[in-house]
Parts: C-alpha cells; structure tokens; sequence
C-alpha cells in the first residue's frame, strides 16, 4: 500500500502542511486505515477509491477518523491530477459530496476544493471560557469585532479571533486537557485567528482531538470560518487570504472565495507539492 507524502497549501516549493494519500481500487478496513494513518504520522491521510465516475473518500488521523479534511482534499486534488490530468473530481465523503479540482503548474499543482455546506453559531460561554483557561488567555485578548463562535464546515470547530499577532505567537496549551475537551465537545480543532486586515488573517489550529498538537494548514476551518465570515456580514470583499504555519516554520498559505448564498459551499485552493522521500 503506497502512500503519497504531499505537502497542500504550500508557499510555493516550500512549507504547506503534509498529507497522507492512498488511492487504490477498494478502500482498506477502517481499522486498516487508522494504522496507515497512524504509520504515516501527518495530521491526516486521504484514502480514496473508485466510485463510478466519482470517488469515495475517507479521511483518518493517527488517532481517529475525521468527516472532512481540507489539506488532504487539495493533497487528493494533486495526486489525482498527477495520475488522470488536470481536471475536476467527484468526491463521495462519510456525510456529503463535494469536489476537488488539480491542475500542474510548474514545480507544483494548483489545486481547488468546493467544501460542504458552512454554518456557525454563537459560542457558549461556558465553552469559550474553558477555551481561554486552555490557552491562558483572558476576554481582553479577544477581538469584539470577531465573536466566539462554533463553526462548520464539513467538521466542527471551535473559533476564538485575537486582538493581535503577538497572542497568537504565544499559544500553548496543555495537549492532554486539550484533547479531553475537545472530544468532550466534539470539535475537530480549536481555530485561533487575528485579522492583519477584513481580506488577510493569520491562523493557528490546535488538533489534540486527532492526535497532533497542530495543524500548519486547515482547510476544513478555513472554509468553516469562511462561512462564519459570510454569517456576520464581515467585509471580506468575496474572498479572504489565510497565512498559518509560520510559529511552526512551515508557512502555509490559502485562499477561500466565499459566495453570497448563507450557507453555501466555499472554494478553498491553493498549491501542493509532492514531498521527497
């Protein structure tokens, strides 16, 4: 079972965060999946299987399965491009059918996914302050113009906007309380952003519940807090630019074009490059 070592969202030849793929002509047992998963040590690994004209895929962690994945999907995108063309692919998820589209440019693919549906909420109180005692932040730390929130797309996660770029440079938590309530939640990851400007945000992802400290780049939440942003009438001009990985020294850069229909999918894209061995 071969599986592609590919970093998405990458700035150019550099960063992205790496992503597992396996495409074969049926997909493995979950629990097969798991120890892939688990075995290529990336925060997830897309496996995908023919489905028609279409492709069933399923995305893993080391340490679960989770519904939807944004950098597997665009590190999907690249490994299906490379092996059938430039194109657009049917993808067959757990909950929904989106799709992913791979297209050579360069040293790299350029790559493009249409998400599941978006949809947020307020944050409960006792929720957000149980986030902030996480991560040793207080309310004063965060951004009235960007409220807590519970975001979705695809997958859930929990958002906390920061008033500046030296909070975010400073995030920690204890990883084991993290994942405790995380589950305890259901959250995916913790999304942590500070806007630089309404069309460019620095993020950092915190994914304890998948067995990872954190994400370089999440396009799931991207898209997630794409349609948050859509949902509190945020001047984002139609698109928003997304810089994340760079307190890992892994740079990553993503781009999310978000439509007027509340609730509709979001298109995130960006570059992938295949990862030497």
């Amino acid at each position: 079972m071969t599986v592609l070592r590919i970093a998405a969202f990458s700035d150019g030849n550099r960063g992205g965060n790496p992503a597992g793929v396996w495409i074969g002509e049926a997909l493995p047992d979950a629990a097969d999946m798991l120890a892939i998963a688990a075995e290529v040590g990336f925060s997830e690994t897309a496996f995908a299987a023919p489905a028609g004209e279409a492709w069933r895929v399923r995305y893993f962690a080391p340490a679960m399965e989770v519904p939807f994945c944004g950098h597997a999907t665009i590190a999907l995108g690249a490994a299906l491009a490379h092996r059938f063309g430039d194109r657009s692919f049917e993808l067959h998820l757990n909950a929904s059918v989106i799709s992913v589209s791979g297209r050579h440019d360069g040293n790299t693919i350029a790559a493009a996914l249409q998400s599941p549906p978006t949809r947020s909420a307020p944050l409960d109180p006792s929720l957000r302050d149980a986030l902030l005692d996480l991560f040793g932040y207080t309310s004063a730390d965060l951004d009235p113009e960007l409220p807590p929130a519970k975001i979705h797309g695809g997958a859930d996660h929990a958002l906390l906007a920061l008033t500046s770029r030296e909070a975010l440079a400073g995030m920690a938590y204890d990883f084991e309380r993290g994942r405790a309530l995380m589950a305890r939640e259901n959250l995916v990851t913790i999304a942590l952003v500070t806007a630089e400007t309404p069309r460019l945000f620095h993020v950092r992802n915190a994914f304890a519940a998948g067995g990872v400290v954190e994400d370089p780049a999440t396009g799931a939440a991207a898209a997630a807090f794409a349609g948050y942003l859509r949902d509190i009438d945020w001047p984002h001009g139609g698109a928003i630019d997304i810089v994340q990985g760079e307190d890992m020294g892994a740079r990553s850069l993503i781009r999310a074009e978000i439509g007027a229909a509340k609730g509709g999918s979001i298109r995130v894209s960006g570059a992938a490059r295949f990862m030497d061995d």
